[in-house]
């Protein structure tokens, strides 16, 4: 059993394509912060290697509107977990120094997050997140 998870909220109403995106760009966070969470490489019988997984479970969950999202957000800060963020304009983006630009000129009262992923213990996470479904 794992004592971390990995949770991703997304907000209802983005299109198909966007919540893809959302998930892949914050999903990438943790691996890349966490060096703990890659799992190890696939290895095949006849030696062909393969990327390795994050090894925590990763849950995702949806948002029915902003004020669920900025809840689950105002919650898992509280409870001091990891927290990686999308706002809706990162959609406007074409660079990574677009995106850091586009995030530094908004307060954190004033992000308009269209998704969030966390990463943690179990039962902060489980608390954070507590009245959320999960995404269908």
């Amino acid at each position: 059993m794992y004592d971390k998870k990995v949770a991703i909220v997304i907000k209802e109403g983005l299109l198909p394509w966007q919540k893809l995106n959302v998930v892949s760009f914050l999903a990438g966070s943790i691996a890349i912060q966490f060096p703990e969470t890659h799992g190890e490489d696939f290895i095949t019988a006849d030696n062909v290697r393969f990327l390795p997984f994050i090894k925590h479970p990763t849950l995702i969950y949806k948002a029915e509107n902003s004020e669920k999202m900025q809840r689950a957000f105002r919650r898992s800060r509280d409870r001091e977990l990891a927290i990686g963020i999308y706002t809706q304009p990162l959609f406007d983006t074409r660079s990574g120094e677009e995106n850091v630009k586009e995030i530094a000129s908004h307060t954190i009262d004033d992000l308009d997050l269209v998704g969030i992923i966390i990463y943690g213990e179990n039962k902060k996470v489980d608390k954070a997140l507590d009245g959320l479904k999960f995404h269908d």
